[in-house]
């Protein structure tokens, strides 16, 4: 198990950048495949971007390719999530999920339940 806490959300205009941290506590960081998912008000928990425990691969959201790039720092216990060209629609609580994925398939790493462990979110809001 590992605790998980997500910081760098905040206010931004249209065209702005963020980068999201998420720092975890706990053991074997580094055999975790680590995920970003957001949730906006109303609407069910999406997957926006994942990195494979060993750093080598990355998946994202059709919606943020080329806008979002995902990273981590195994030394650091910590993954990023860099967020340039925010459109309004970005706009949500962003999470961070740890899990033991290591399949070649993308298509798990977009699934919460293949996660185990979750932050509480940080807020994301993209003015217009």
């Amino acid at each position: 198990q590992v605790q998980l806490v997500e910081s760098g959300g905040g206010l931004v205009q249209t065209g702005g950048s963020l980068r999201l941290s998420c720092a975890a506590s706990g053991r074997s960081f580094s055999s975790y495949a680590m995920g970003w998912f957001r949730q906006a008000p109303g609407k069910r928990r999406d997957f926006v971007a994942a990195i494979t425990y060993d750093g080598r691969s990355t998946h994202y959201r059709d919606h943020v390719k080329g806008r979002f790039s995902i990273s981590r720092d195994n030394t650091k216990n910590t993954v990023y999530l860099q967020m340039n060209s925010l459109k309004p629609e970005d706009t949500a609580v962003y999470y961070c999920a740890a899990g033991h994925i290591d399949y070649r398939d993308s298509y798990y790493y977009t699934l919460t339940d293949e996660y185990d462990d979750w932050g509480q979110g940080t807020q994301v809001t993209v003015s217009s």
